[in-house]
């Protein structure tokens, strides 16, 4: 049976782990109802949900779909308006990241790449559509701050979340009054897994020299920055960078 009460729904993509996680604690602390998405991760997201579980009794669920795979997406929302009726807040968090030389990109990367940054993120907007504009519901969408300063060796990525910010500020504009959708633009935040062990230190310490606050961001600062655009009702449209300065400008080779 679903929790009915009022409490207000939050579904986060890819929230299984890293930033997506923390944003999915943030939310869930600050009185929402979550489901947690995950793809692969199926284990940390249960452990999840029974940790959260824990601190409030039915709050938490857990919804498992490969958002590039179309045929996903009619269960997959199926799934979680089944988990508590009603849906408040879509953060679309999930999200491919790799590189393509120009010379070895194939056209599996471009769907892969396109399918999880752009294509999944605007047919669940549509998909929830609805359910957003009768609770005056948000969207936010991960973009980055390679989607104007492109990132070398990455051109996939980079115009794939340069197409995410135009889809943040088209949809702001179709979908309003009743859904806000604003997008997040992170930097550095956390080394990506598949090079925190291969990563140099000097080529860590290249990109620390980018930054104008020289460090690292966390994942608290995109989750903070999220919960204060949740709960901005005359923001619309924007983008924020949550970069430490670093898309002020400078090299953009790491």
């Amino acid at each position: 049976m679903p929790n009915l009460t009022s409490d207000p729904v939050a579904l986060v993509t890819g929230s299984a782990k890293r930033l997506g996680r923390k944003t999915i604690e943030t939310l869930h602390a600050a009185g929402y109802r979550v489901v947690i998405h995950c793809n692969h991760s199926r284990v940390e997201a249960d452990q999840l949900a029974a940790n959260l579980n824990q601190l409030r009794q039915d709050s938490a669920a857990v919804v498992q779909a490969d958002l590039v795979d179309e045929a996903s997406w009619p269960e997959l929302t199926r799934q979680v308006m089944a988990c508590f009726e009603r849906l408040d807040v879509l953060v679309n968090n999930a999200s491919s990241f790799y590189a393509t030389p120009v010379a070895e990109a194939t056209l599996d990367n471009w769907q892969d790449l396109f399918g999880s940054n752009v294509k999944a993120p605007y047919l669940l907007s549509q998909a929830f559509s609805a359910e957003l504009a009768k609770n005056h519901g948000v969207i936010i969408n991960m973009v980055d701050i390679h989607a104007e300063k492109p990132l070398a060796q990455h051109s996939i990525y980079c115009m794939a979340k340069a197409a995410l910010l135009m889809m943040t500020k088209s949809l702001a504009r179709d979908l309003a009054p009743t859904i806000r959708v604003n997008g997040i633009a992170p930097g550095a935040i956390l080394w990506p897994p598949e090079q925190s062990v291969t990563l140099q230190e000097a080529d860590k310490a290249a990109i620390l020299a980018q930054i104008p606050l020289k460090q690292l961001g966390t994942p608290d600062d995109i989750a903070n920055t999220l919960l204060f655009l949740v709960r901005s009702p005359y923001i619309t449209g924007q983008i924020i960078a949550v970069d430490g300065g670093r898309s002020l400008g400078g090299s953009n080779k790491a």
